[in-house]
């Protein structure tokens, strides 16, 4: 797919094509044995406007997008040709709730107290490139012990290890006993594995968003309500006060950080929602004032619906290896997922795409499209959930979800149309990020 081509004929052919589609920043540049010229066959560039161009050459160099131009250029210029006339390319997919230093299996209660943070961060290295290899070259950690977490984002970062950009919140901060806190374990054990992140009374939770700053969070996540998979019989409801919610959104923004909170039961929501937040995981009990109060704030909502389809198929199957606690909550949240984003979409919710892989297996984020479809998004809607809307919803617009000059060259081609059929982006045949090719079927 991906073929030489010498330098044989004059650099103005190319120049005058690009003058003539006037993009910017193409006369002057010249190309060399590094430039990329990108041949789609189908290109949705922009998944905002929906609309799909055809027969265009992407050119890029030094990992970033320098022209978009009509045609199929390149042959006889220096460079390298990635030809993709035959098919659908479209911007790289971004995951904005993944847990990539873990994955629900039989043996994962054990795993906590087995696993130092060195073994975490090697299967993060592990499910990072099978995150990559999907499609997906952006993605948002939420939720993950600091060492193990920001070690694999900065070892990707450097390109030492092979995986998607990362966002990451590390340690979710947390109520003492909430979800998120060490539940379920002997008293020292669980001393042990608490983290300091776990907080109680608006002070100490304001020293818990801090700490986390210090410890390199790009983002604050909290555990607003209750949880599936603790293991603890304590309920999806509201879990922090709302004073301390209120100062750790405070302190949050005041240190420059976006606030997003894992919430299930509405009382959790709307009091987060309230305290200014700025997003929601989850959502499963929103109600008529949480799409008020989402519509009113501007604040996104990331559905998470492979979570829900997942826990709830493996809390009702023979080999459920869920705790008691956790099964009865998978039982009841995680059916009603597919329906709060139904209600949420139709109320007029802004929807950022996130997986919370690691529950269900990594690599298989894409599956969200068609949960996101089945709940009443077209498919380019489920499209512009993990492309524009992602961006806008973690602060990247300027590094992800479009192609366009001056853009880091991610990018994702399949052979089929998703915008015909979704589940297209769940055979994806080729995978670029940053201008290096990882995958080419």
């Amino acid at each position: 797919m991906v073929r030489l081509i010498a330098a044989v004929l004059a650099w103005i052919a190319f120049a005058g094509a690009a003058t003539a589609q006037q993009t910017p920043a193409t006369t002057t540049f010249s190309p060399d044995e590094g430039t990329l010229f990108v041949q789609a066959g189908r290109l949705l560039a922009d998944p905002a406007t929906g609309v799909v161009q055809r027969d265009k050459t992407l050119v890029i160099s030094r990992n970033q997008i320098v022209a978009v131009v009509d045609g199929f250029v390149g042959e006889g210029q220096a460079g390298r040709i990635v030809d993709l006339r035959d098919a659908f390319v479209l911007p790289g997919l971004i995951d904005s709730h993944v847990h990539l230093t873990s994955q629900q299996n039989p043996n994962g209660r054990l795993q906590q107290v087995t696993l130092s943070a060195a073994d975490r961060s090697m299967l993060g290295a592990g499910y990072a490139r099978k995150t990559l290899m999907a499609g997906f070259t952006t993605v948002a950690d939420l939720g993950g012990a600091n060492e193990a977490v920001f070690a694999l984002r900065d070892g990707i970062a450097r390109g030492d290890v092979v995986g998607p950009r990362v966002i990451a919140s590390g340690s979710s901060v947390t109520v003492h006993g909430g979800h998120g806190d060490a539940n379920g374990f002997r008293d020292d054990v669980l001393h042990v594995l608490s983290s300091d992140s776990v907080c109680s009374g608006p002070e100490d939770c304001m020293r818990a968003v801090r700490e986390q700053v210090r410890a390199g969070a790009d983002v604050i996540k909290i555990t607003s309500t209750g949880g599936v998979l603790s293991n603890t019989a304590a309920g999806l409801g509201q879990q922090f006060t709302d004073a301390e919610l209120a100062a750790i959104v405070e302190v949050g923004h005041r240190m420059g950080r976006k606030v997003t909170a894992h919430a299930h039961g509405a009382d959790g929501i709307n009091a987060f929602l309230r305290a200014g937040g700025d997003s929601i995981e989850h959502g499963t009990y929103l109600d008529d004032e949480s799409i008020r109060l989402f519509r009113s704030t501007g604040a996104w909502l990331v559905p998470t619906l492979m979570a829900g389809d997942y826990v709830a198929r493996v809390a009702s199957g023979p080999d459920n290896f869920f705790t008691p606690a956790q099964t009865a909550k998978a039982l009841e949240a995680g059916p009603r997922m597919q329906d709060m984003a139904a209600r949420a979409h139709r109320g007029g919710v802004r929807i950022a795409f996130g997986t919370d892989s690691g529950v269900s297996p990594h690599g298989d984020n894409a599956g969200e499209f068609a949960l996101l479809v089945g709940a009443g998004l077209t498919p380019l809607q489920a499209i512009q959930t993990a492309t524009v809307n992602a961006a806008e919803h973690l602060g990247i617009v300027d590094l992800a979800g479009r192609l366009a000059v001056g853009m880091p060259a991610d990018l994702i081609a399949v052979s089929g149309d998703p915008l015909t059929d979704v589940t297209e982006l769940q055979r994806v045949r080729f995978v670029m990020k940053g201008g290096v090719v990882y995958r080419a079927d």
